[in-house]
């Protein structure tokens, strides 16, 4: 560097107690560092992070030292997933090379704008970087073909994927992302970083049951409450792509790079003169508190949004797994009387209500009230639940549609597939191109008319099908996903402001379509079509590290489930329940008075806790023994907190031992008491002492020894649980 020549400016932005520092240097901006907060910076301190993010120069390799960019292609030596893939279509050139334009600041300093250009290709692009005060770093990117000349006017770009990259340090070694398929969502799989690419994606048409969900890197062996993590979510509900990964000799001063974005398909976007592509928004988040720090920063974010719920989460009914298809007056009135008697403040019609729909064979696509099953309309059973005070909601699935509903025989080319042929069928169903202006109108028209007729408070929205051969028959069989989720997003963003009140939820064969993107746009997600307690555990505890519980819904479902065959306990079905948005899916009309009672308690239970269990921060137990689980939930000022310990099996120990508590204040004494509204427990040993004096309400306890040493916890029989509430003393 000459003495005359100026070092390129640095911004850092902070929030949320992390940092995020980028040197605007040319050809293309790098990041130096993503991660703890280094707190206000000199202009010395920010020339020493400068200074010693520079690589050194290796054998048989480049002649200068290798540096990752914020948009790194193969101008860059970069021998990684590009930032950038697509071609020029006169000439098949695939390397464009970027040079910096200039870069803005948001007056408040949180958000960072950095413009680039390829002359030779024609394109800007712009890419956005975002901390707010919970530390979630918020990213997107927009690309657009300029119009320079003539010859570049008539020309096309064809992109294939922009990708937004962050570097990982060497001490990221391991990482967590998720599976699953149907009743069984978002199970955890852990393996160390690999060299090379670590690379998911879902070509679904949806973020679907086995979705990646959240990529998270960390030290090793770090866990809900230890260790430092590096995470990411895509924040689209359509086709998605997460990766890890770490070239043999590093990314820059960096040992591996942490991305993702969408997932186009060929064609989908194909940028001539004046047209613009942009990102979904990446979700980065960094934690020294190990997966419950991440898990608390996207809650905070959640629930810092002007939409975000405010008022209390309404107990739900949901009469699916009560009557199925068998809709009949009188058998449903009599199962909104007991909802009623019960606490129950919802009510939702699922699936059968619409025309021909005795079965999932038919009907999709015809959302008219059939008159045959409801000769006087829905309005007797709506008025019957509005005499009780009660909130009404009804089930849809707008997205698909049945070859031999009245909509297919009269619009088969609203059919997404190609022409050809509808290929694939999934539960007899198919998918409408709502991208088709015509199909979005007449949806639009249905659901409105719909809510507007019953003055629905909520619908819950399904999604029971992936996508496949999605071929736009009204574009000559392009390739629709993107262009489907987009109208998705349209024609919800369009009934809510129809409708300001309306509530929505996002279902899709239980959990399939659960993300940012969708949660922009709906009040809640239905985390699996399994009711059964012991899977629910699971499913829900790893939800949670996204979506707070306010937002998860959380039935008690019959003894027997319906997706395992597995009888469980009343008892640990409501435990289990109550750490969401709790609902029930019982058939309440099977019940005993005894039952009945017991549901009630719980109903109140719920009402009593769901100020704190919808505003505290999630906190999760690191246990040694994997058939038990501690989880809760702490007040944002440590004053209150309420936990549940559950056995899902057997174990070989005879004694469950000691577990601390998280997230107490340890300068706090507590008031223990043990909620028995949903049954006593069934233990496996004998009560150790301090759990007879917490029924009783009188024992008190430092919140240094029970976050420190913890409690020796009961050995319960397996699928029980027991629900312990803590009071400052």
């Amino acid at each position: 560097m000459s003495t005359t020549e100026q070092p390129a400016p640095i911004v850092h932005l902070r929030g949320g107690s992390t940092s995020f520092i980028v040197e605007i240097s040319a050809p293309v901006p790098r990041v130096l560092h993503w991660g703890a907060d280094l707190g206000e910076l000199s202009a010395a301190e920010l020339d020493t992070v400068r200074v010693t993010a520079v690589p050194s120069v290796t054998h048989n390799s480049t002649d200068t030292p290798r540096r990752l960019s914020v948009l790194p292609t193969e101008a860059d030596a970069w021998s990684g997933t590009p930032g950038i893939e697509g071609r020029l279509r006169s000439t098949g050139m695939p390397y464009p090379r970027f040079d910096l334009v200039g870069h803005t600041v948001e007056e408040d300093g949180s958000a960072l704008v950095i413009a680039l250009r390829s002359g030779e290709f024609g394109l800007t692009v712009h890419l956005r970087y975002a901390l707010d005060e919970h530390g979630i770093l918020a990213t997107s990117a927009d690309v657009t073909r300029m119009n320079v000349d003539d010859q570049q006017a008539a020309d096309v770009f064809d992109l294939s994927a922009l990708t937004i990259i962050l570097p990982l340090p060497e001490r990221a070694v391991e990482l967590v992302d998720f599976t699953g398929k149907w009743s069984r969502e978002r199970s955890p799989q852990r393996t160390d970083i690999p060299f090379g690419t670590h690379l998911r994606e879902s070509r679904r048409g949806r973020p679907s049951l086995d979705s990646p969900y959240l990529l998270l890197a960390g030290t090793r062996s770090f866990g809900f409450r230890t260790g430092e993590v590096w995470g990411l979510h895509v924040g689209w509900s359509g086709n998605q792509r997460y990766y890890v990964e770490q070239p043999p000799e590093g990314a820059g001063a960096h040992r591996a790079v942490l991305g993702g974005g969408e997932l186009l398909l060929p064609g989908e976007v194909a940028l001539g003169a004046g047209d613009s592509y942009r990102t979904p928004t990446l979700y980065f988040a960094w934690s020294d508190q190990g997966m419950d720090g991440v898990a608390g920063r996207f809650h905070d974010m959640l629930r810092s949004r002007p939409q975000h719920p405010a008022g209390p989460r309404p107990l739900v009914l949901n009469t699916w797994e009560a009557v199925y298809f068998n809709h009949d007056l009188e058998t449903l009135i009599d199962l909104v009387d007991r909802a009623a008697t019960v606490g129950v403040e919802r009510i939702v019609l699922d699936d059968g209500w619409f025309l021909g729909r005795r079965s999932d064979r038919t009907g999709l696509g015809d959302w008219f009230v059939d008159p045959e099953v409801w000769p006087q309309g829905l309005s007797p059973f709506v008025e019957r639940v509005r005499s009780h005070g009660m909130q009404f909601g009804l089930w849809f699935e707008p997205e698909m549609i049945n070859l031999s509903s009245r909509l297919a025989q009269e619009h088969p080319s609203w059919v997404l597939a190609p022409a050809a042929g509808a290929g694939p069928a999934f539960r007899h169903q198919h998918v409408l191109n709502i991208a088709d202006e015509d199909a979005w109108q007449f949806l639009f028209d249905r659901i409105d008319a719909l809510v507007s007729e019953y003055a629905i408070d909520y619908i819950k929205w399904d999604h029971n099908r992936e996508l496949h051969e999605a071929g736009r028959r009204d574009a000559g069989g392009r390739a629709g996903v993107r262009a489907q989720t987009e109208a998705l997003y349209r024609l919800l963003d369009a009934l809510r402001t129809k409708h300001r009140g309306l509530e929505i939820e996002s279902c899709a064969s239980g959990g399939g379509r659960i993300d940012l993107g969708i949660l922009q746009r709906t009040d809640r997600v239905w985390a699996s079509d399994c009711n059964d307690p012991v899977e629910r555990q699971q499913i829900q505890r790893w939800t949670g590290q996204l979506v707070p519980p306010e937002l998860i819904g959380t039935h008690l479902g019959a003894a027997e489930a319906h997706t395992t065959n597995r009888v469980t306990s009343l008892s640990f079905r409501l435990a289990t329940a109550l750490f969401g948005h709790a609902g029930i899916e019982q058939g309440l009309t099977a019940c005993d008075d005894d039952e009945l009672g017991t549901i009630r308690a719980w109903a109140d239970l719920y009402k009593e806790l769901r100020p704190l269990l919808h505003s505290g921060r999630v906190v999760r137990a690191d246990v040694a023994d994997e058939q038990t689980l501690l989880h809760g939930v702490v007040s944002q000022d440590r004053r209150e907190a309420v936990f549940s310990w559950a056995r899902l099996g057997t174990s070989p120990a005879i004694q469950a031992g000691r577990v601390p508590l998280p997230g107490l204040d340890p300068g706090r004494s507590y008031r223990l008491r043990l909620r028995t509204e949903i049954g006593a427990p069934v233990l496996h040993e004998y009560a150790p002492e301090w759990l007879a004096a917490a029924e009783r309400g009188t024992v008190t306890l430092s919140g240094h020894v029970l976050a420190r040493l913890g409690l020796l916890m009961p050995t319960l029989q397996p699928q029980q649980a027991i629900v312990l509430q803590l009071d400052a003393a």
